[in-house]
């Protein structure tokens, strides 16, 4: 017998249910918005009509109007009557200026080929295996970068750096560093050109992520900087490194129990080894009560994280809010680190880590 169903826990559920295709279909909107300029044309713009921002943007008034009454029903722009909506200073940090550390917009360029991976998804559910980060393509791993990119630029070596004991000084003064699973090596190259003296190598197995790295040094004329397939050419275990950077990426590493022990060899007795990861907690029910986008997030770790950890037979999994602070110390010293610090740097999504053999 089937249960009987309460009418306002009913309306409830629909309501929730149907409010995930909403958000569906603003992200998407987002992805179009940013792709065809239009946040940028409406930044700083004031109140812009449909025939407006059409104008600016040389597209089509009827498509553009249409985008502009979703995005103002979905609260993502402000409608000031008579047709007009306008990007809030919120929204321009957020949608516009990529400059800013807060913006994200950058994570919705990859949506069309996040979403596609759902189509290849059932075959993972039946035979454990994920699908490597090269998956998403080209656009992945610049979407990836383009979503990393401006807090790297606004306050890794302004903010992060000097709350790390001692770095910024060995960096000033010349050593050689590394940054293990460097994606398009924006956080690297960042540091190659506030600290000349020192020598900086990037480490990934991304191949459309290190084409970008190497893209994105000709493009800045780093000449202290290089980059690495970790397949082929891995971390030497000679301890030449006086510092190493890991920054969200081991939670998506089919062996990340290895890459730390390769850290280890690879950092000097008196290196430091920084690392960012997603904030998450020991259970699935602090994560859902404390963490407001854990659905957004274990949805990720389906369709990204998670599948990258399990992308080679006995991999992981971690999945993306699967490195909970007391998993990364018990692995970092069973790796053979015996300092573990926690630092708080006031980021919404990520935990760092000071970590010292």
């Amino acid at each position: 017998m089937s249960q009987a169903i309460d009418p306002e826990r009913f309306k409830h559920y629909i309501n929730g249910v149907f409010g995930a295709l909403g958000g569906a279909m603003t992200s998407a909107m987002i992805y179009l918005g940013d792709r065809l300029g239009l946040y940028h044309a409406l930044a700083g713009a004031g109140p812009l009509n449909s025939a407006e921002l059409a104008e600016r943007t040389q597209l089509s008034e009827r498509w553009v109007r249409e985008w502009l009454h979703q995005q103002g029903a979905a609260g993502v722009l402000e409608h000031r009557g008579d047709g007009r909506f306008e990007l809030s200073p919120e929204g321009v940090a957020v949608l516009a200026d990529e400059k800013h550390p807060a913006n994200g917009v950058g994570f919705f360029s990859q949506l069309p080929q996040m979403l596609a991976l759902a189509e290849k998804l059932p075959a993972s559910f039946q035979t454990g295996l994920g699908l490597p980060y090269d998956a998403l393509g080209p656009e992945g791993a610049r979407g990836i970068e383009r979503g990393l990119a401006p807090w790297f630029r606004a306050l890794l070596v302004p903010l992060a750096l000097p709350r790390v004991p001692g770095v910024v000084e060995k960096l000033k003064s010349g050593i050689q560093a590394a940054d293990v699973g460097c994606g398009a090596g924006i956080a690297l190259l960042e540091m190659a050109k506030a600290f000349p003296a020192s020598s900086f190598h990037g480490y990934d197995i991304s191949q459309h992520a290190l084409e970008r790295a190497e893209e994105n040094r000709k493009a800045a004329g780093v000449t202290n900087a290089s980059f690495h397939d970790a397949s082929s050419d891995p971390l030497p275990a000679d301890g030449r490194f006086g510092f190493i950077l890991s920054i969200d990426c081991l939670h998506d590493m089919t062996d990340p129990a290895g890459v730390m022990k390769s850290v280890r060899r690879a950092l000097a007795d008196d290196g430091t080894w920084f690392v960012a990861d997603i904030k998450a907690h020991a259970s699935y029910e602090e994560n859902v009560a404390r963490n407001p986008m854990a659905a957004m997030m274990y949805g990720t770790s389906v369709l990204t994280c998670m599948s990258s950890a399990l992308s080679e037979p006995g991999g992981l999994g971690l999945g993306t809010l699967g490195l909970h602070p007391g998993l990364a110390e018990e692995m970092a010293r069973a790796a053979g680190f015996s300092h573990f610090e926690a630092i708080d740097l006031g980021h919404p999504v990520n935990a760092f880590y000071v970590i010292r053999p």
